[in-house]
């Protein structure tokens, strides 16, 4: 009766305990995200994101104070642009064809800024999201001395 269970055990054919068995196991293909990575969007995302509104992109970067300026750029831009339309149409009223001139000159500055605001905001924000995963504790400072050179200090960990 003792040599009953070693004979039953003897009998029966051993297989590999699914856990224990590799060669079902496959391989995550190289490149591919495990659970903890968070997933954000592309780099384009943020761009034109922020080239059809300034500062949207870094808001969704979380760089609220970029973002800010842009939009505060944004908007001094187009109120100057639309104060230099309603001072075009004064003078036209009044038949000054030279400040009508120099005014038209004035606009097109401001519209021109604008442009410029929104290529700047988008730029910005496509670098920034290319650079969200560097270390925010890199630090390089000039080494004054004997010798020349810099110093770069980068922490790890948190």
């Amino acid at each position: 009766m003792r040599w009953l269970p070693v004979a039953v055990l003897l009998l029966c054919p051993l297989r590999p305990v699914r856990a224990q068995d590799t060669t079902r196991v496959q391989a995550q293909p190289a490149g591919t995200a495990s659970d903890t990575t968070v997933h954000r969007p592309s780099p384009m995302h943020y761009f034109v994101s922020s080239l059809l509104i300034p500062g949207l992109g870094q808001a969704e970067l979380d760089r609220k104070l970029t973002g800010a300026i842009f939009v505060a750029f944004e908007g001094v831009s187009l109120s100057m642009a639309l104060k230099a339309n309603s001072e075009i149409g004064f003078y036209q009223q009044i038949g000054d064809t030279t400040l009508v001139a120099a005014k038209r000159l004035e606009r097109q500055d401001w519209y021109v800024l604008l442009a410029v605001n929104h290529l700047f905001s988008a730029l910005e924000a496509y670098v920034s999201a290319h650079l969200l995963d560097f270390p925010r504790d890199l630090k390089i400072r000039p080494i004054i001395g004997r010798q020349n050179g810099i110093v770069v200090n980068i922490g790890i960990g948190h």
